[in-house]
């Protein structure tokens, strides 16, 4: 399974792609950012973020697309804007089909370290050693965004694979 994990923000949307499945190696396929200016108008930054993601998708070509679910800061301009890039991955993904998942921080973070409170470096780090890299992605925007896509591989194909069977169990009856 491929996955392409998206780190939603205005300034930078960490991106990232994984091949693996559970208890399987997993593989880079590609790491990076979309960046946008933080001068320039909101219109123009999300045509630049989608043209950015849109790339990605046809590069990258994943099966699915894992998307850190927006929460709730005390900053409201940054969570919207958050909340905003988050719209646009979660478009371009469906607008060709892709399934898409989105996962909390906490469920990432718990995925990759083992512990929900990880912090950045210790996601890092364990992107590292999971990816076998020389080092560790930068910036963290691109970090996070592998960690989605490897949380994904590890509990969200399985969970679409749960609610399908229970969606077939449902029509046989």
């Amino acid at each position: 399974m491929r996955v392409m994990g998206v780190d939603p923000g205005l300034t930078r949307c960490g991106l990232g792609a994984v091949e693996g499945r559970p208890g399987a190696p997993l593989s880079l396929v590609a790491v990076g950012v979309v960046r946008t200016g933080s001068g320039e108008e909101l219109g123009t930054r999300l045509v630049g973020i989608e043209a950015g993601i849109e790339r990605w998708l046809d590069e990258v070509r994943p099966d699915a697309v894992a998307v850190e679910r927006v929460f709730a800061q005390h900053n409201v301009r940054t969570v919207m804007g958050t909340a905003q890039a988050a719209g646009i991955a979660v478009l371009c993904a469906a607008r060709r089909g892709l399934p898409v998942a989105l996962h909390t921080p906490s469920e990432v973070k718990a995925a990759v370290t083992g512990s929900g409170t990880a912090d950045k470096k210790q996601v890092g780090t364990m992107i590292t050693r999971l990816l076998r890299l020389a080092e560790m992605p930068k910036p963290a925007d691109a970090a996070d965004a592998l960690a989605l896509a490897i949380c994904h591989i590890w509990r969200g194909g399985a969970q679409h694979r749960l609610a399908e069977a229970m969606a077939r169990a449902g029509k046989g009856r």
